[in-house]
């Protein structure tokens, strides 16, 4: 056994910038998705499975986990995270599994619609739909966010869901899921991220709603809330600097948590032996007790 305290580094990390989205293999330490460590044993066999965000962080480790339980799978991710989107495709198909890449910019509608039609027509069919891509940028005072900001952040956390769920809901047959990433900050925002908070509020509340309307049609809504997690999220604009040399470290394990710490929660969602688990949020947090 692992002890989950020593398991994964610890602050204090060090300082570092990206531009915005960010790049996983720029990052130090690497974040771990699980390429190593990660067994699968069938338990999503046949599946097909949408992610966005699928290049990096729990996005990532999700793919990688559904290939090694069996399942095909297109990611969507921001045309300039190819590098990392590519690494991710090479670790699906060396799992005998299609892999789909399907780069584009989730605040345009078109596109969202786009993605999912393009999804069904490479992976055959649809079945397993992860809404996990996410914009977080860090602004001391509201009055640091301009309306820009405010949109991109709403159309990619709020908008890009509704779109690309509606565009799915009619290929989703008895047995489906739908997988939401929302956040501790749904229950426990932080002041520097108001807006972001915000979508994730939204996040869990749609997840509840969804579920409720979709559970006769035999399709389970779940979501996934994580604390601190170690992605590019952090180093492209979503923490200070001095909130990412110490990042995690307020956590009862006083560390981050890795995509892969995450991993077998979004496969316990879309398995077919969770059947009764619908409208739940799954926290993983380091011991915070959230959500």
């Amino acid at each position: 056994m692992d002890d989950p305290v020593s398991k994964y580094p610890k602050p204090p990390f060090k300082s570092q910038a990206q531009p915005w989205p960010g790049l996983s293999r720029d990052m130090d330490p690497r974040p771990d998705h699980g390429e190593k460590t990660y067994r699968g044993s069938g338990r999503l066999a046949g599946r097909k499975a949408l992610i966005t965000g699928g290049d990096s962080g729990m996005g990532r480790a999700a793919a990688i986990a559904y290939a090694r339980e069996g399942a095909d799978v297109a990611i969507n991710y921001f045309p300039n995270e190819e590098p990392d989107a590519q690494d991710v495709i090479a670790l699906i198909t060396a799992e005998g599994r299609r892999g789909v890449a399907l780069p584009g910019d989730l605040r345009e509608e078109g596109f969202c619609k786009r993605l999912v039609t393009d999804a069904v027509k490479e992976l055959g069919a649809l079945d397993i739909v992860v809404c996990n891509a996410g914009r977080q940028q860090t602004r001391a005072s509201i009055l640091d966010i301009s309306t820009e900001d405010f949109d991109a952040t709403m159309k990619t956390n709020v908008y890009a869901p509704f779109w690309i769920i509606k565009a799915a809901l009619p290929h989703l047959r008895p047995g489906s899921c739908i997988i939401a990433t929302s956040s501790e900050q749904a229950t426990e925002p932080s002041p520097d991220l108001y807006d972001y908070a915000q979508t994730k509020a939204a996040t869990t509340n749609y997840v509840r709603s969804l579920a409720k309307q979709l559970a006769q049609k035999g399709i389970r809504v779940n979501g996934v809330a994580p604390g601190p997690i170690w992605t590019p999220l952090q180093v492209s604009g979503g923490a200070t600097q001095e909130k990412l040399i110490k990042f995690g470290g307020e956590t009862p394990m006083q560390r981050p948590g890795q995509p892969a710490e995450l991993a077998s929660i979004y496969v316990q969602l879309a398995a077919s032996d969770a059947s009764y688990a619908t409208g739940q949020i799954y926290g993983s947090a380091g011991g915070n007790g959230l959500p």
